[in-house]
Order: structure tokens, then C-alpha cells, then sequence
């Protein structure tokens, strides 16, 4: 069972670019989710990072990526919404609970919740895009002359990340075909022995090495600061929610969005 985020070669820009190139690509879609707070400009770079998945190919990364990434974006909400009591726009109060003392649910603190969630979210589909499309071998013949042990580091967590995922599914599966008469695995003993497995392949990738002894993203990011400069992240959630939609705003939209094109290549003509 291949995991989604496992690399697979395809012939396509994303994949045949330079290591350099491709990391700087996806790595400026991420930037821009740490360097923004604004919903709108998340939700555009969030689109560039999956249009960009999809024309690269990596369809199945950016499903996998956005059911945990949504998922873990209303998690965040959740808890955000209940340890966050700031605003002026009290949706309920739900009284004096145990460890988190009185709770009132605010709309200031679950937009900024979402604000946070569509971060994390944009960043796991970035990563997921990466690990499917980037040759993790080529990544690390890029970066050895440079850094020989951070490149190897890259490398393997490029590597064993789509493993693990495998063994979750090869776990689950091993979990359903044990019959009705079998007692229910739930979570919590699959986590174990995920966990388990993930350590014991850990130990042996050490002991194995033990014994063996660019414009684009350029532009994607000067739009950014720009549009950070020139006012185009006005977004606050706290008196009030304000989310501003300026030519700022919209302008820094429009290039990260077209950025997600960059995957795109038309078929040549059959002569």
C-alpha cells in the first residue's frame, strides 16, 4: 500500500525543476501562511497550493492534506473559541467549567481561530505537495556540499513520513480483517503500535548510517512583503472583527494565486 504523500516520479515542471527551485516554490506558499493573517489571503494560498498539487499530479496528496488539515483547522477553532473569552460578539455562555474557569464563546475568537487553522492547514498541504513531487534523493545531492547532515535529515524525513502513513493504513486495515467475533482496536492501541514501529525504524535508519559513516518564488514573496507593508494583511479580531479587502489585499491574492498555475504545461501538438 503506497502512501499518498509517498514521491512517485512524473514527468511534469514541478517535478523535472531543480531542487532549489521547487522548495523555494512551495516554500514561499508557506511564508506568505505565516506571514498573513488575513482569511482571504490565507484562503488564496491555500488554493495556489492545491491547484499547484492537482497540475503537478500529487491529487491524492492534496485530498489526504486537506481531510487533515481541515480536520486539524477545527480542532484548532474548537480550542481557541474555549480558552479565548476576548470580543465583544458573545455567541454563549456556557458558565464556570473545570480547568478553563468561565467560558463565554465569542465570534472575535473563532474567526481567529480560523485565521490559525487555515495557517496550519495551508502549511500541510504545502508540505504534502513537496513530499509527493520533490525527489528527496535529488534535494539531498543539492544540499550535501552545503550541509551534509541537515540534507540528510531533509531527506529521510521526506522519506519515512509517507511510510508511516502506509503503516497506519496497513495497521487499519490489518484491524478490520480480524472478524466480528474480534474484539474493536480503537485508536489508541493503533497510535501504540504505530508509534512503536515508527521508533524501531528510527533506530535501524541510525544504526544503518552509523555504520556507513528561483524568480518565482522570488516574485511570490516580494508581493508579499509589499502587500504586507502597504497595509494588505488588515485583518483584527479583537475588539471586533475586521477583515480588510483592499487593492493591497486583492493584489497579493491575485499573485499567489496565479502562482499555483506554475505546475501547468500545455501538451504539445501531435504532428
Amino acid at each position: 500500500m503506497r502512501s499518498p504523500f509517498a514521491y512517485i516520479p512524473r514527468r511534469g515542471p514541478l517535478q523535472s525543476a531543480r531542487p532549489g527551485a521547487a522548495v523555494s516554490y512551495l516554500g514561499a506558499l508557506v511564508v506568505v501562511a505565516f506571514l498573513y493573517s488575513n482569511p482571504v489571503v490565507l484562503l488564496a494560498a491555500g488554493a495556489a497550493a492545491c491547484l499547484a498539487g492537482r497540475l503537478a499530479g500529487a491529487r491524492a496528496a492534496v485530498r489526504a492534506a486537506l481531510r487533515m488539515g481541515l480536520g486539524l483547522a477545527v480542532l484548532i477553532v474548537v480550542v481557541n473559541a474555549l480558552v479565548v473569552d476576548r470580543g465583544e460578539t458573545v455567541l454563549a455562555r456556557l458558565g464556570h467549567l473545570p480547568l478553563l474557569g468561565q467560558v463565554d464563546i465569542t465570534l472575535e475568537a473563532i474567526v481567529a481561530g480560523v485565521s490559525i487553522g487555515l495557517r496550519a492547514a495551508v502549511t500541510m498541504v504545502a508540505f504534502a505537495v513537496y513530499s509527493a513531487c520533490v525527489d528527496p534523493d535529488r534535494v539531498l545531492r543539492a544540499l550535501r556540499p552545503v550541509a551534509a547532515r541537515s540534507a540528510l535529515t531533509a531527506t529521510l524525513v521526506s522519506r519515512l513520513v509517507p511510510v508511516a502513513a502506509a503503516d497506519a493504513g496497513r495497521l487499519r486495515d490489518a484491524a478490520q480483517l480480524r472478524g466480528p467475533g474480534a474484539a474493536e482496536v480503537g485508536r489508541g492501541p493503533l497510535a501504540r503500535r504505530l508509534l512503536a514501529g515508527s521508533l524501531d525504524r528510527a533506530v535501524d535508519v541510525a544504526a544503518t548510517l552509523e555504520l556507513r559513516g528561483y524568480s518565482l518564488p522570488a516574485l511570490v514573496l516580494v508581493a508579499a512583503i509589499l502587500g504586507k507593508v502597504l497595509g494588505g494583511d488588515d485583518f483584527h479580531t479583537y475588539p471586533t472583527i475586521q477583515i480588510g479587502v483592499g487593492p493591497a489585499t486583492l493584489a497579493v491574492c491575485a499573485v499567489v494565486l496565479a502562482s499555483g498555475l506554475a505546475p501547468w504545461r500545455r501538451r504539445g501538438r501531435r504532428v
